[in-house]
């Protein structure tokens, strides 16, 4: 009798994907109150912008809209003028979750795991029932790719519900259009206004324009005309490295000298330290 159990249990086991566990506990990313969700998707989509631009060396312009969709949702616009994202990777930089370029990296960056902007598309897609609309351009002479797109939950992979291509007056740029349920709130500190005048505050090289949903036009002029230097990479200090995490380089390094190892997978571990180690 307890193996049937037994049995009857292990049929019901399966695992999820991180999308689907993001779905039901969506308070875990910051989506647990009307302000504080709207707030979340404008950072997360801002975040990107300057990021973006940063990476090209590019004087951020970002300009952030919001309008009143229906009773209770609202339309969140944010347009940059960045490098643009290449048609290949529209999908999955907006639809799958834990999907992006930095994680791997140790340098000082706005967001690392990859879960950002698509989890501002999850809690979209959850609140409206619409998918989340993008346009992008990477240069004067290409093409401007348009998407609509929902992430599968399932699978955390990117349905693209329209694709196209349009016209765009941007040189280049990633332009982003998603319907969410929110509130937008003025006068508190918490608010959208709040925290683009301290994100313009510490990226004095950014201008961002606020367009709020009674139509009223806000704008942070940048006061400096020079994109900051890029953080380096570094590679990781043994001092700071878990015995489980050491195991593991050794296993999947292509190194075949254990002082080779050190000097070249390690930071600040020269020739001396290297042979003292060993």
């Amino acid at each position: 009798m307890a193996n049937l159990i037994a049995e009857e249990l292990a049929k019901k086991q399966k695992a999820i994907s991180v999308a689907e566990f993001f779905e039901k506990n969506k308070q875990i990313l910051g989506f647990d109150s009307a302000p504080r969700c709207l707030i979340t998707c404008v950072k997360e989509a801002v975040d990107n912008a300057l990021d973006a631009c940063e990476d090209a060396d590019v004087l951020p312009d970002i300009l952030v809209q919001i309008e009143k969709a229906d009773k209770n949702n609202l339309r969140v616009i944010v347009e940059d003028n960045g490098p643009g994202i290449v048609k290949a990777q529209i999908p999955r930089t907006f639809g799958k979750l834990l999907y992006g370029s930095r994680f791997h990296e140790l340098r000082q960056s706005r967001g690392q795991q990859g879960i950002g902007i698509s989890a501002a598309v999850l809690y979209s897609q959850l609140t409206s029932g619409k998918p989340t609309k993008i346009t992008s351009k990477i240069g004067k002479d290409q093409p401007a790719h348009y998407y609509e797109l929902i992430i599968n939950t399932k699978t955390n992979e990117p349905e693209i519900v329209a694709e196209s291509v349009v016209e765009w007056d941007r040189p280049h740029g990633t332009r982003s259009e998603m319907e969410l349920e929110g509130a937008y709130v003025k006068g508190r500190r918490q608010s959208v206004y709040e925290y683009l005048k301290d994100t313009a505050i510490v990226n004095p090289h950014a201008r961002i324009t606020l367009i709020e949903p009674d139509g009223n036009e806000e704008m942070f002029e940048r006061v400096a005309d020079q994109v900051p230097v890029k953080p380096d990479a570094i590679r990781p200090h043994p001092e700071g490295t878990e015995l489980g995490t050491l195991i593991k380089m050794l296993r999947y390094t292509d190194r075949y000298k254990l002082m080779s190892f050190l000097m070249n997978e390690f930071a600040r571990i020269g020739r001396k330290t290297a042979e003292d180690m060993c």
